[in-house]
C-alpha cells in the first residue's frame, strides 16, 4: 500500500462520516431516523437493496466460486432465476399491507393481523439470526481486507465496526440508503477496473475463453439437491430460491425497511422493480469477473503460488495486489470495503428498528427520547456485531456456512406467517404460533439427520410445513380471531382493480424469468 492507496482510503472513510453529518440534520423523530421520513426516491431505494445484498463476501466469493472451488463455475448464476418470480409475489401481495399501514417495523404487521405474541416471536427470530449473521459477515471480510491493506485482522474489523457505527448512528436510514448508492457505484467501478487488468494480461475476451477450463462453462446442474450430489443443484435454487427471496424482500426488515422509505407505494414497486431485473446482469459482472481472473491464475505460476490450496477466496485480493497498480489498487480495496460496509450498516439500522418499535417503543409515548433511544440502540447493536466478529474465527472454520444454514432454516416459517396472513382470515394466532415452531423443528431435523438434502430446500419445506400445521392448529384449537382480519386479508377483486396497471410489469418480469433461463440453458 502506498501514499496515495492509504489517501483515497481515508478520504473515502471520511467522506461516509461527513455524508452522515450532513443528511442527519433535522431529524426530528424515529420515523425520520428509521424511514427517512418516507421521501427517498426510488432509485436510491432500489440500488441501496442491490447494495446490501453486494457483499465484500460477494465481491471475492463468487469469482472464486467460479474460478477456482470444486464444483464451481458458472452455476452460480442459477442463483438469481427465481428472483423475478419473487419480486412480483411482494409486489402484489405483501408491499400494499406494508405501505398501506405505514409501517416502520415489518413485523407491526403479524400484531396487526394475529396478536402480540406472534410479532415478538418473529421479532426475535430476526433478531438474533440477522445479529449473528451480520457478526459473521463483518469478520469474513475482515479477513479479506486484512490481506488487502497488509492490516492485523484486529484493526480491519475496527475499521468496518466503528466508520459504520459512527455514520449510521448520526445519519439513520438516509445516510444508509444514499452511501451505498455511493458504494455501489464504487463497487461497480471496482468490478470493471479488475476485469480490465484481468483482460489486458490475458491478451482479450477470446483467450479468456480459451483458457478457462470447459468443465467450468455449463450454467445449469439439472440435480434435484435431495441426494447430496451437487453443491448447486438447479430444483433447489430454482424453487427454494424462490420461497427465500419472496421472504427475503417480503419479510426481513433489512429489506423491507428500505421499501417503506420510499415516497410512495408506486415508487416502492418500482425500487422492487429495478432489483428485479438488475441483479441478474450484476452476478453476470461478478461471473465474468471470475472467468477473466481464473485465466490470469491458470497461466501465472506467481498468482498461483501466492494463493493457498484451502483459501480460494484470495484470489481476488492476491490479484489486485500483485497486478493493479498505485490508485487503481486503493480504488479496489475502496469498493471491497464500500461492500463490507454496505452490508453491516443497513444490518444495524434495521436491528435498531425491529429493537425499538417492537420491544421499546410499545411503552414509551416520548418522540424525542424515542429518537435517542434509537441512536443508543444501534450504537449497542453496534459494539455486539463487532464485538462478536472478534469471537467468530474462535467458534469454528465452517461458522459461515453454518450461519447461512441457521438463515434458510427460520426464512420459510417466517414467510409462512405473512402468507397465512394475508391470504386467509380464517388462519389464527395459535395456528401461526404452532406452524412457526414446526417449520424450524423440520428444517433442523432435515440439517441433524438428513444432510444429504440441500440446505436450499429448507426454505420450501419449512414454509409449507408451517401453512400446514398453521391451517390445522387454526381449525383444531380454539383461538379468538382477529375482529378486523379483513382489512389485513387480500381480496381478489380489489387485489386486481388495484393492480392493473402493474401487469405489463408483472408480465415483463416473468418473461425476463424465461429469458434468463434460456440463457443459461445456451450457455
Amino acid at each position: 500500500m502506498t501514499l496515495l492507496d492509504w489517501s483515497i482510503v481515508i478520504a473515502y472513510l471520511l467522506g461516509m462520516v461527513g455524508l452522515s453529518v450532513y443528511l442527519g440534520r433535522g431529524q426530528s423523530n424515529e420515523e425520520d431516523y428509521f424511514v427517512g421520513g418516507r421521501r427517498l426516491p426510488w432509485w436510491a431505494v432500489g440500488l441501496s437493496t442491490m447494495a446490501t445484498q453486494t457483499s465484500a463476501i460477494s465481491f471475492i466469493s463468487i469469482p472464486a466460486f467460479v474460478a477456482l472451488r470444486a464444483g464451481g463455475g458458472l452455476t452460480w448464476l442459477q442463483y438469481e432465476l427465481a428472483v423475478p418470480l419473487a419480486v412480483m409475489v411482494v409486489m402484489a401481495c405483501l408491499l400494499p399491507f406494508f405501505r398501506r399501514l405505514e409501517l416502520v417495523s415489518v413485523y407491526e404487521y403479524l400484531e396487526l393481523r394475529f396478536s402480540r405474541e406472534v410479532r415478538c416471536l418473529v421479532s426475535c427470530i430476526f433478531l438474533v439470526s440477522r445479529g449473528l449473521g451480520t457478526g459473521v459477515a463483518v469478520y469474513a471480510s475482515a479477513i479479506v481486507l486484512s490481506v488487502c491493506l497488509e492490516l492485523p485482522l484486529w484493526s480491519t474489523i475496527l475499521i468496518i465496526g466503528v466508520v459504520t457505527l459512527i455514520y449510521d448512528t448520526i445519519g439513520g436510514i438516509s445516510v444508509v440508503v444514499y452511501s451505498d448508492v455511493i458504494q455501489m457505484i464504487i463497487l461497480l467501478g471496482g468490478i470493471l477496473l479488475c476485469l480490465a487488468y484481468a483482460l489486458v494480461d490475458v491478451g482479450g475476451i477470446e483467450a479468456v475463453l480459451h483458457a478457462f477450463p470447459r468443465e467450468r462453462l455449463p450454467a445449469i446442474d439439472p440435480s434435484m439437491g435431495l441426494d447430496g450430489g451437487s453443491i448447486v443443484p438447479f430444483w433447489a435454487f430454482l424453487v427454494g430460491g424462490f420461497f427465500l427471496y419472496v421472504s427475503y424482500y417480503g419479510t426481513d426488515q433489512s429489506q423491507v425497511q428500505r421499501e417503506l422509505s420510499a415516497a410512495s407505494e408506486d415508487e416502492t414497486r418500482l425500487s422492487l422493480l429495478f432489483n428485479g431485473f438488475a441483479r441478474f446482469p450484476l452476478t453476470l459482472l461478478y461471473v465474468a469477473m471470475g472467468m477473466a481472473v481464473g485465466s490470469v491464475y491458470l497461466l501465472s505460476p506467481e498468482l498461483q503460488a501466492s494463493i493457498p490450496a484451502d483459501r480460494p477466496d484470495y484470489l481476488i485480493p492476491r490479484f489486485i495486489l500483485m497486478y493493479l497498480p498505485p490508485g487503481a489498487r486503493a480504488i479496489l480495496f475502496a469498493a471491497i470495503l464500500a461492500a463490507a460496509m454496505s452490508s453491516l450498516d443497513s444490518a444495524l439500522n434495521s436491528l435498531s428498528a425491529a429493537t425499538v418499535r417492537d420491544f421499546i417503543q410499545p411503552r414509551m409515548r416520548d418522540g424525542r427520547r424515542i429518537l435517542l433511544l434509537s441512536k443508543l440502540t444501534t450504537v449497542a447493536w453496534g459494539i455486539f456485531i463487532t464485538g462478536f466478529a472478534f469471537l467468530v474465527g474462535r467458534i469454528s472454520a465452517t461458522v459461515i456456512e453454518s450461519i447461512n444454514k441457521i438463515g434458510s432454516a427460520f426464512y420459510g416459517p417466517i414467510l409462512a406467517a405473512f402468507l397465512v396472513g394475508v391470504l386467509s382470515k380464517r388462519t389464527t394466532a395459535t395456528g401461526i404460533l404452532c406452524g412457526i415452531p414446526a417449520g424450524v423443528g423440520l428444517n433442523l431435523l432435515l440439517w441433524a439427520r438428513y444432510p444429504r438434502i440441500h440446505w436450499m430446500w429448507w426454505n420450501c419445506f419449512g414454509c409449507l410445513t408451517a401453512v400446514a400445521v398453521a391451517f390445522a392448529a387454526s381449525r383444531l384449537l380454539p383461538s379468538r380471531r382477529c375482529r378486523d382480519a379483513r382489512r389485513f386479508v387480500l381480496q381478489g377483486d380489489r387485489l386486481f382493480r388495484s393492480q392493473r396497471r402493474w401487469l405489463p410489469a408483472y408480465l415483463a418480469l416473468l418473461l425476463y424469468f424465461f429469458l434468463m433461463l434460456s440463457f443459461l440453458l445456451l450457455v
